[in-house]
């Protein structure tokens, strides 16, 4: 079967049908002629119109026709499942963060090439409107620095769900994690973490708010505010200043970019369905994706970051 663009339909699962599957995953599958969305697996989660089984096991034995799959479950647990499904010779779409430490996602790149299958390392952020305009604006001028204010209400975005704030759910690096994909795809260089501070809940094990200084191997300083307890108008943006006086601001995500005080875009959130184009033009040019530069500085500031008693955490 093929589309009208002369596209294979790949039938996909989902493995984990929580709020982003629900939120995004489902409605950019079933929005791209690309994708057949076959059936999903969750211990719990039972989505309307979705033929669900408790787990990827039974949902692959009554579905083998399945051929690709998508990781939505918790980070902590995702490096086993997937190592499971491409073991079992399937394509897979890691949602972000790719895992729980490089360690892991690393063998997970190593082991999709082993299998000869496609393995998509997930950054939605990357594929926000503004993105690319904001890249092609930097590489034409030398920066001076780089400011990232990244802050969001963990009980709107996350709620009940405790695994955020356990071991390797990564806390307020959740959303912080999108603003440093972004990064790492606007400038040219690596990046380095110099200093980080970890606010980290009497009673949790992941931090609620941070505070970094970074550089690029160019020498720009980068500054970031990640803040898991912001209410009303949620900020997602960054800000750079060329050494030629030249002004840019990124915010609500990726969405709205400002150009010396001037907008010139405001477009909606398309970040999925982007997701889900790309990955479709990966397993059909047999190719993977599996960036994992986002991942090694929520790492690095974990290293060397200073951690500092923060208030309990109640939802």
């Amino acid at each position: 079967m093929a589309t009208s663009t002369n596209k294979p339909v790949i039938k996909i699962g989902l493995v984990g049908l929580g709020k982003i599957a629900v939120d995004q995953h489902i409605p950019a599958i079933r929005a791209n002629p690309g994708f057949e969305l076959v059936a999903g697996c969750s211990p719990h989660a039972r989505p309307d119109g979705i033929s669900a089984y408790h787990d990827m096991a039974g949902m692959l034995a009554a579905h083998p026709e399945i051929e690709a799959l998508a990781i939505c479950t918790p980070p902590q647990v995702r490096h086993r499942i997937a190592k499971e499904a491409l073991a079992t010779g399937r394509h897979v779409f890691l949602e972000k963060p790719p895992a729980t430490t490089l360690g892991e996602a690393e063998a997970l790149r190593d082991f999709a090439a082993e299998c000869r299958v496609s393995l998509l390392a997930s950054w939605h952020s990357r594929f926000a409107p503004a993105v690319g305009a904001t890249r092609d604006w930097i590489a034409q001028r030398k920066l001076k620095n780089i400011h990232i204010v990244w802050k969001e209400n963990v009980r709107q975005w996350h709620p009940g769900q405790a695994w955020i704030f356990a071991p390797g759910g990564m806390g307020v690096f959740d959303p912080g994690i999108n603003a440093l994909s972004i990064l790492t795809t606007i400038v040219s260089d690596a990046v380095i973490v110099k200093q980080a501070n970890l606010h980290i809940p009497v009673n949790c094990d992941s931090p609620i708010e941070v505070q970094m200084e970074m550089a690029t191997e160019q020498g720009v300083p980068v500054r970031a505010e990640f803040d898991f307890l912001q209410e009303n108008l949620q900020t997602w943006s960054i800000f750079a200043e060329a050494e030629d006086g030249g002004k840019l601001a990124l915010s609500m995500g990726g969405t709205i970019l400002d150009i010396d005080g001037k907008r010139v875009m405001e477009e909606g959130e398309r970040e999925y369905p982007g997701l889900y184009a790309h990955f479709h033009e990966l397993i059909s040019s047999g190719k993977s994706d599996a960036d994992f530069a986002p991942l090694r500085i929520v790492a690095d500031a974990f290293m060397l970051g200073k951690r500092i008693a923060a208030p309990a955490y109640v939802e």
